[in-house]
Order: structure tokens, then C-alpha cells, then sequence
């Protein structure tokens, strides 16, 4: 009688995974509630707890996050380059690789302008009331 074996038993004994290292890393967030007009202003109304949804309220949770990118950079001397429209960051990455001298670590933080499809806010009038309004929507 044979005792029957789980996958993950098999791979655990023949399966090892070894990096020696990572080109790039991206950091790319997706939460699918938050791709459409609703769920942005659902997020400001109930999870930030804002009486109105605005896309002004985008500003300072962006700035906070490239700030604490550019403490950690400047805390741990991790060189901080901003990229230029049309520079090659294959290039750049590759220089920067060249004059890297620890076995291991951050060789830099890289800062790009993507494009992106953003949220932006319009004023609205109500026909009813001629009372203005924000509305969101995808710009």
C-alpha cells in the first residue's frame, strides 16, 4: 500500500528557487476599487473620512509618500536620481551598476513622470437648485 504524497511535499525536496539579484523593482500598486470615480470617492468619503470627495485630497497623501522615498534615500545614502524625459534608464542603471561596490543593497532610487490616467474633480451646478458641486471624474 502506497501512501499518497501532497504537491507541496514534492516540490519542498526538488524545487529550490536562488535569486543572485534583481535587475529592477517596481513599485506598482493596483486596488480595483479605487479604478473607477465611485470607489475614489468612496475612499475619501468613508475611508478618510472627508464630508466631500476631492481630488485636492490626492495631493497630500502623493507628497507624503515621494517625502518618506526621499528620507529613507537620504537616511540610508541611497542615491536619488530623477529622470529626464527621453533618458534611457537601462543606461543610467548600468552606469550606476558599474560604480557599485558593496556585495549587496540599494544602488539607487529612480524618479520617473509616467503617464497615468488620474482622477480630477469638476464643478457641477445642479439644475434643480443651481447649487455647485464636486464631481469626480477620470482625466
Amino acid at each position: 500500500m502506497s501512501v499518497a504524497r501532497g504537491v507541496s511535499e514534492i516540490l519542498d525536496e526538488h524545487v529550490t528557487l536562488t535569486v543572485e539579484g534583481i535587475d529592477r523593482m517596481y513599485l506598482n500598486v493596483y486596488v480595483p476599487r479605487l479604478q473607477s470615480p465611485e470607489g475614489v470617492a468612496a475612499f475619501f468619503r468613508y475611508h478618510r473620512g472627508q464630508k466631500f470627495a476631492s481630488s485636492a485630497l490626492m495631493d497630500p497623501i502623493s507628497k507624503g509618500f515621494v517625502s518618506a522615498i526621499e528620507y529613507l534615500a537620504a537616511a540610508e545614502q541611497i542615491p536619488l536620481i530623477t529622470f529626464r524625459k527621453g533618458e534611457r534608464k537601462d543606461d543610467i542603471a548600468a552606469e550606476m551598476r558599474k560604480g557599485f561596490e558593496a556585495d549587496e543593497g540599494v544602488v539607487f532610487i529612480g524618479k520617473a513622470q509616467e503617464k497615468s490616467p488620474v482622477f480630477r474633480t469638476e464643478k457641477r451646478t445642479n439644475p434643480e437648485t443651481g447649487m455647485k458641486y464636486p464631481w469626480i471624474v477620470r482625466g
